[in-house]
């Protein structure tokens, strides 16, 4: 297997046996057919990045995202809510207002 980082990129070779090794270290069943599917999917995508890293990049600054994206989130607005009281009526147990949930750390 070539190193994938070699001063420039080179091409990773994805073999059978590099999937089988990842699969039982992820504890994975991996049978004959989806070896062989991860080995070509895997092995495309190491091409695609080779054929990517070949691409002059020299005065492109460096973006986190492909297009400018602003801030997607609203503002946090306080609205009107459940009451404690409301949320604990179906509660099998609650305290202090607060749910009672059994413990599960010893």
């Amino acid at each position: 297997m070539k190193s994938m980082f070699n001063g420039d990129f080179t091409v990773m070779k994805i073999t059978k046996e590099v999937i089988a090794h990842v699969g039982e270290l992820a504890r994975l069943h991996l049978d004959d057919a989806a070896v062989e599917l991860y080995t070509r999917q895997l092995g495309d995508i190491l091409t695609y990045m080779d054929t990517l890293s070949r691409l002059d990049t020299k005065g492109v600054s460096p973006t986190s995202h492909a297009i400018f994206i602003n801030n997607a989130f609203r503002d946090d607005e306080v609205k009107p809510s459940m009451s404690v009281e409301r949320a604990l009526t179906n509660a099998p147990e609650s305290e202090d207002g607060a749910f009672v949930v059994p413990k599960i750390i010893k």
